[in-house]
This record gives C-alpha cells, structure tokens and sequence, in this order.
C-alpha cells in the first residue's frame, strides 16, 4: 500500500467527509473536528456520505501524502455504526486493511491479545560464556 505502517497509530473519522477537499482541508478536518495534530505522524481515514470513496491523509519524512481508493461497486463499512457516538475510531493495521478490502469490520467484542515482552525468560546469550577458555 504505501512505504509502511504510521508509529502513532490510524484513525477513522466518523463523519462523512467532502472527499473535494485535498491536504489543508483534511487537516482543518483533523485539527478541528477530531482535535488533533495532523503532522503528528498518525493516519488519518476519511470515509465519504455515499461510502463509495476513502482518503487516507498521513505525514511522514517531512511533508503530507493522501491516498486514495473509489470503489466502482458495493460499499465501505459505514464509519458511524462502527464508533457509537466518537469523533473517531482507533483502527488497527488489520481493520484498516479489512475497511479497504470491504470487508465488515463491526466488533461487539475486543479480544485480548499479546502486546508484550516476555517476563520471568532469560535474556539471550551474548559473546562467550566467562568459563570457556
């Protein structure tokens, strides 16, 4: 899709979006609608009214970029069904992939899942043991 993944994370707003506006209005977007900083380093996902169209506006090495996809068929997911009243919706690397895909990405519930080290393991060996010669 692009050169990698954001450090700070994906949003999706929850309002539809005039998919007319390019770079400063997706960051007047991001600033006033969601209160956030868009050169923050995060994605930012816009879907539109008819759900037919999805931007994608992120700040990476010095400069904004937007992506965009328009479906000639179906439908995205509808953002404010998914997002209860929220401005936005953190969305993981997976639901993203799965939005853009159109598949359904509805979660009633979150499962836990693994998102750390390992504790109580030794940490691996390095160099030489001190009593081999």
């Amino acid at each position: 899709m692009l050169g990698g993944w954001p450090a700070g994370g994906i949003w999706l707003s929850t309002e539809p979006a005039d998919m007319r506006r390019s770079f400063d209005g997706l960051c007047a977007l991001v600033s006033g609608h969601l209160g956030e900083n868009p050169a923050s380093g995060r994605w930012y996902v816009f879907v539109n009214r008819r759900r037919t169209m999805v931007k994608v506006l992120g700040f990476e090495h010095g400069g904004f970029f937007i992506w965009a996809k328009r479906l000639e068929q179906g439908l995205f997911a509808s953002p404010g069904t998914l997002a209860s009243g929220r401005a936005a919706l953190s969305l993981s690397r997976t639901e993203l992939s799965a939005l853009l895909e159109g598949i359904d990405i509805t979660v009633r519930h979150r499962r836990k899942r693994y998102a750390g080290g390992v504790t109580g393991w030794p940490a691996p060996v390095t160099g030489r043991h001190p009593s081999w010669p």
